[in-house]
């Protein structure tokens, strides 16, 4: 399994991302300050680093300085809601591998650490998902019902992958909105009932189970 460090000393976000990651199938830990951040990081037990640039102690730009100077090559997004571009500039030509600005939406920047994730064997996640007759690539971003393609928008991909990784498991809306749509989602908004509506056109209308009151679950 793959383990990757997040840097981050908001709590809202870290634990958001550490959620997420951890439904994906990643280990993860928290580091709250650019200080532990650059121990942990040069410890050679994780395989990514996601790092916000304000951090207490010492920034993320100071860290990301300190891990290259050391010779770690380990990939590097950078999350900020510092996105001027001579941040962006400076944080790539720092050694960061990419830089995504906030707020961000977490099938993005998971998207981006799959990205980074330079062979599927070094990253010990879960690279096809499947359920019953339906299959999901998270590398490509394909999905299949049977032996037929169906085309999915990203959004949509990122639906079905939630359902599919925690099959039988009720989903709140909010729990949809907050994976899907990311950490700064209305929590008065239908869209997670629009997108499931999509999903059951093209993937098949049985397939997500309305739980009154509740939420949606795949069956």
């Amino acid at each position: 399994m793959a383990s990757i460090l997040i840097a981050e000393d908001e709590a809202r976000i870290a634990t958001f991302v550490e959620k997420g990651l951890r439904a994906a199938g990643f280990a993860t830990r928290v580091a709250p300050t650019g200080t532990e951040a650059l121990h942990l990081a040069q410890s050679d037990e994780f395989d990514l680093l996601v790092l916000d640039v304000n951090l207490p102690g010492i920034d993320g730009f100071a860290v990301l300085e300190a891990l290259r100077g050391s010779g770690s090559r380990m990939p590097v997004i950078m999350l900020t809601a510092r996105v001027e571009l001579h941040d962006t500039v400076a944080g790539l030509e720092g050694g960061a591998d990419d830089y995504l600005g906030k707020p961000f939406r977490f099938d993005e920047l998971l998207a981006r650490i799959r990205l980074r994730m330079r062979r599927d064997d070094d990253t010990g996640a879960v690279v096809t998902l499947r359920h019953g007759e339906l299959e999901l690539d998270v590398r490509t971003r394909r999905a299949r019902v049977g032996t037929h393609s169906v085309e999915l928008s990203s959004r949509e991909f990122s639906l079905a992958e939630e359902f599919v990784r925690n099959p039988g498991q009720v989903l709140s809306r909010e729990q949809l909105l907050s994976r899907v749509w990311g950490y700064d989602f209305d929590p008065g908004s239908n869209v997670a009932d629009v997108y499931v509506g999509y999903l059951r056109q093209k993937l098949g209308a049985g397939l997500i189970e309305t739980v009154r009151g509740v939420g949606y679950r795949l069956v």
